[in-house]
């Protein structure tokens, strides 16, 4: 299991010992707990940060490289201060702090050589938003040991968003930056994606847990579709906007999209967009009254909704909320993410926890042929400083 104490031997193993001190920091993933391809259309959505996450290690050097180096894929990078920093597709995963490293630059942060080492226990391409974490782990790794110490973490945020917009090329939201940034424990973050302005929303769970199942099906279909229905939302959009004063489609009221949207699937993809955004303030409110059984059942509405009018889930997503929400002890269960696999969430009575998980694992194999994972996770502060030296 990944943590401090195993990266430092790691760190050891990769960099060896003495130098300047080293110092350890840690990034979460997110999960949405409700309010899915919100973001985009200026809506309102509820994200939390994980337990599971990305440790990141660091120790300045005496020259202008940058080492990068990670325990769970290849290739290690190294990055000259001096020469231009250009996205490279072999370089994989070594592309987002290549990213952070160029912005900052280009920002007229002054940066100094240093040794990276980045693990973590958060699945890639999973839904959880590994990206994120690590664009986030290595701005704020790098302002930090760079004499910045008074870091604004929702400008980190939009920092971040435009290093995936521009130098990755993914045409994302804020969403996942800035729960990854902004994270509170036990707490989510009811965000207005138009205006970023904010609230933590204390999250009790009392006698259930968050059970996060991993379906194993990477999200091949994620970005093409995604950018489909960022295209078909803004159509919509723009018919709407012919008939109401709304800035975004959130805005937009269930009547006016059966009065004015006469295309079957644009017609689709906003109701979802302007129910699932409702849902989210519902969600808030039965939260606040400590009604984690309401809330469980807005859950299983959003994923009707992503399956049926945004279309989004996909057959493993769908076995697996399915099996799910008939297995022991579960109230509710959701697809989280882009879709088209990654993960799905559920709620689920803590003293049922191992009757779920074999439930839906023998059940989801069966209408599958895939093994799941599971993963029974906490609601975690943002990226952090762990350790200032070892």
């Amino acid at each position: 299991m990944m943590n401090v104490d195993t990266l430092k031997t790691a760190f050891k193993q990769e960099y060896g010992a003495g130098g300047l001190p080293v110092q350890y920091f840690f990034s979460p993933g997110r999960v949405n707990l409700i309010g899915e391809h919100i973001d985009y259309n200026g809506g309102y959505v509820f994200p939390a940060a994980l337990t599971l996450g990305i440790y990141g290690a660091i120790r300045l050097r005496q020259d202008g490289l940058i080492v990068l180096k990670s325990l769970n894929t290849t290739p290690s990078i190294t990055v000259d201060l001096t020469k231009p920093i250009v996205y490279t597709l072999a370089e994989g995963w070594a592309n987002y702090p290549k990213g952070i490293i160029k912005q900052l630059l280009d920002s007229g942060f002054s940066l100094t050589g240093c040794d990276i080492l980045i693990a973590g226990n958060l699945p890639d391409g999973t839904g959880l938003s590994s990206s994120a974490a690590l664009l986030v782990l290595t701005a704020f790794m790098l302002r930090t040991v760079n004499g910045d110490d008074n870091i604004d973490r929702a400008e980190l945020a939009q920092f971040c968003q435009r290093v995936e917009n521009r130098f990755i090329g993914v045409n994302c939201g804020i969403m996942d930056q800035f729960a990854v940034a902004m994270g509170k424990e036990n707490c989510a973050i009811l965000l207005d994606c138009e205006t970023l302005s904010y609230k933590y929303i204390p999250v009790a769970l009392e006698d259930y847990s968050l059970v996060i199942m991993n379906t194993n099906k990477k999200r091949e279909l994620a970005e093409s579709k995604y950018n489909e229905r960022r295209s078909e939302c803004e159509q919509a959009l723009a018919i709407l906007q012919g008939y109401k004063p709304i800035s975004n489609l959130c805005q937009a009221a269930p009547a006016d999209i059966d009065a004015y949207l006469t295309d079957g699937v644009l017609r689709r993809r906003a109701r979802h967009v302007v129910t699932e955004n409702n849902r989210v303030h519902a969600a808030v409110q039965l939260l606040e009254n400590g009604e984690v059984a309401g809330f469980a059942r807005l859950m299983t509405q959003s994923h009707s909704s992503l399956r049926n009018d945004y279309e989004v889930t996909g057959p493993e997503l769908d076995v697996i909320v399915d099996t799910a929400l008939g297995a022991p002890g579960c109230a509710g269960a959701r697809m989280t993410g882009a879709g088209f696999g990654g993960c799905a969430i559920a709620l689920v009575k803590t003293d049922q926890l191992k009757q779920f998980t074999a439930a839906v694992a023998n059940g989801y194999n069966a209408g599958t042929g895939r093994d799941a994972d599971f993963y029974v996770a906490g609601i975690a502060d943002g990226v952090s400083l762990v350790e200032g030296s070892g």
